[in-house]
């Protein structure tokens, strides 16, 4: 079988951002747009805070934000995320003088401002806790993709071994924090699937799982770190155009996800990632479809029982 095209990448991309436009026209990710602005955005040191202690986290948010804004409730006996928050305090300090009637600056006999005591604002940054959502309880956040996949695949197990040869860390079956399906750790050197799910969401799981390895190496060893919805949304269109090349429908997951993902409405990340994408999702295709060889194989041990058919109809009508 020759390699995958350009032309049937493309093809397949395409089918992802239009899919993608069809749901952001829908109330549905209004709805769920409404719920996400009450989240904050943290900076990149948090950011990295929160993937180093929650590799799974998706929606993180304070106790009394869950509580007041989500009406959720942190579950017993979880543990915070160690976070750093700015907190303004007044700090004594030498102030230029002002005239109080016009708050200009008033200046001394040498041309120098004239100063006195008083209080400058300063910020300084003090440990606070979060929560993923997958630690809380309660009413159900708006979600624009279905919760899982179903359904089995044919040569299940087959696709599985070509994709685990494949992968750039060894994958195992084994529990995964939160509501996440799996996880890629080069700190841990594995990546993990969470287990008892379908064929089709396995699958879909290990693809997207295995391009977070061959794609995302730790931010400390990349040349430009990438901030985390980027790497989602690289690591999901690359499993939903491998899926779809070979027949698994993951449209109602995927399209969601990168959505989820993406910063807006016009889909840059995804943009930004073509190049990205048709390659690592071309690398993987053309290493787990079947061998040329083993279809010619499978045809020649083929050819002599049509031959014996053929003879065995002829003495039939002596």
């Amino acid at each position: 079988m020759p390699p995958v095209s350009n032309e049937r990448l493309a093809e397949l991309t395409d089918r992802l951002e239009n899919g993608i436009k069809e749901l952001y026209a829908s109330g549905r990710y209004a709805e769920y747009l409404a719920a996400m602005s009450k989240f904050h955005h943290y900076s990149y040191s948090n950011a990295l805070l929160i993937l180093f202690q929650c590799p799974t986290a998706t929606c993180v948010a304070g106790y009394n934000v869950w509580k007041k804004e989500f009406e959720r409730q942190v579950k017993r006996g979880e543990h915070g995320i160690l976070i750093f928050a700015p907190s303004k305090y007044k700090q004594a300090a030498m102030v230029e003088k002002k005239d109080p009637a016009t708050g200009q600056t008033l200046y001394g006999p040498d041309g120098k401002p004239l100063t006195e005591p008083g209080f400058i604002a300063a910020t300084r940054f003090v440990p606070v806790y979060v929560f993923d959502v997958s630690q809380t309880e309660g009413k159900e956040l708006p979600n624009i993709s279905v919760s899982e996949l179903s359904g089995d695949v044919e040569g299940f197990e087959d696709i599985s071994a070509r994709l685990s040869a494949l992968s750039p860390l060894p994958i195992m079956f084994g529990a995964v924090p939160g509501t996440a399906k799996g996880y890629a750790s080069h700190l841990e050197g594995r990546i993990v699937i969470k287990p008892g799910m379908s064929q089709v969401q396995t699958l879909k799981t290990m693809i997207h799982e295995i391009a977070h390895g061959k794609l995302h190496a730790p931010d400390f060893l990349a040349d430009h770190p990438k901030q985390r919805h980027q790497k989602e949304v690289e690591a999901e269109s690359v499993a939903y155009v491998v899926c779809q090349h070979f027949g698994i429908d993951t449209s109602d997951y995927s399209f969601g996800y990168v959505a989820g993902w993406s910063r807006g409405r016009e889909l840059n990340e995804l943009k930004a990632s073509l190049d990205i994408i048709h390659t690592t999702a071309g690398e993987i295709i053309d290493a787990i479809q079947p061998p040329p060889q083993r279809n010619q194989e499978r045809e020649l041990s083929q050819a002599p029982q049509k031959g014996r058919q053929r003879k065995s109809k002829k003495a039939k009508r002596k």
